[in-house]
């Protein structure tokens, strides 16, 4: 006797899992998010010491140039050997000095051309390996510009939700909110916020830019609730009985889902540079923490005097971050695009 046939129904796959399917399929996303998992792994393992441990460490003179330039003339024409010095009866110690010059020179040109070997991108005035600092404050920028964006985008989202989807007086306190933050100029506002809060570091950082960079977001996503709240699925929603908050943040969100990630991907990138310029104006990281903006505000002094090796690799490694960051945003904006389905 045969079995009974039982069809089971064919499972529909859900909005997350078609965007990763179209996110597969793009290998210019898929390189992307290659390296910017290459840079977050960079973030962890110096964070736990198992890479950059030593950045302060002095592992070669100052300003030693990169490997792939050669070595500094001015140490190699110290390293010389020097003309004699004539003896001088007025001072017998001349000849000693100069001898003694001499050899410290050498030592110096010759501690420099061993050190020099593990120093791709040369050191910084105090003689810090430049490749190591640069994971090192990387690792400050980019929690500095992931925390700070998420916490901005956060903010955004809850407040234009709130007044997208209630409307009537909420939607009135929040404009008012909005149009505060707003009508003040966004440096007034930053400095604003440093004095309140009175202290150096990346707490401090954070909480500066995440609370001063919400209005972006929150300008679209009300946009966006507003539109939905009136589609037929939050409708069937409602009939059935679902809570605000399950309309908003089950129903809602995963389809609006796309300009919170975008606007993540743009604020991440606008405060990775704002940092550099908050560490200018001396509410950066403190004495003893080094970032990217703390580099590209030293490198300033050292680009008058031809030392270009530092603006060089902290610029290189800023700029592809941001570029992949990017390019990984806008495939992810397409994936989740509802519209594409």
């Amino acid at each position: 006797m045969t079995a009974p046939f039982v069809h089971h129904p064919a499972v529909s796959p859900g909005l997350w899992t078609l965007a990763w399917r179209r996110l597969r399929a793009d290998r210019v996303a898929m390189a992307s998010l290659a390296v910017v998992c290459l840079f977050l792994l960079s973030v962890v393992l110096s964070a736990t010491g198992l890479v950059a441990a030593g950045w302060e460490d002095e592992v070669a003179v100052n300003y030693a140039p990169p490997t792939f330039v050669g070595p500094d003339p001015a140490l190699a024409a110290l390293a010389q050997p020097q003309r004699p010095v004539p003896p001088n009866a007025f001072d017998p110690l001349a000849a000693d000095i100069a001898a003694l010059k001499t050899q410290l020179a050498r030592q110096g040109h010759a501690t420099h051309a061993v050190k020099r070997t593990t120093l791709p991108f040369g050191a910084d005035k105090w003689g810090h390996d430049v490749v190591r600092k640069t994971i090192k404050g990387g690792q400050t920028s980019i929690v500095v510009g992931l925390v700070a964006a998420f916490l901005a985008v956060l903010l955004g989202t809850l407040f234009g939700a709130l007044s997208g989807f209630y409307g009537g007086r909420v939607d009135d306190f929040f404009n008012w909110f909005y149009s505060v933050f707003t009508a003040i100029p966004s440096i007034l506002m930053i400095l604003t916020v440093a004095a309140v809060l009175q202290t150096k570091g990346v707490l401090t950082i954070v909480l500066i830019l995440g609370l001063t960079g919400w209005t972006g977001p929150y300008r679209l996503m009300r946009a966006e609730y507003i539109k939905h709240k009136a589609r037929e699925y939050v409708m069937a929603a409602d009939a059935i009985g679902a809570s605000s908050w399950r309309k908003m943040f089950v129903h809602i969100f995963p389809n609006v889902s796309h300009v919170a990630l975008v606007q993540m991907s743009i604020l991440v990138v606008g405060f990775i540079k704002a940092e550099v310029i908050l560490s200018f104006l001396g509410f950066g990281v403190p004495v003893g923490v080094v970032s990217w903006g703390s580099m590209l505000n030293e490198a300033q002094n050292e680009l008058l005097l031809g030392k270009w090796w530092q603006l060089t690799a902290a610029a290189t490694a800023m700029a592809v971050l941001v570029t992949a960051f990017s390019l990984f945003a806008d495939a992810l904006r397409d994936a989740l695009d509802p519209k594409l389905k």
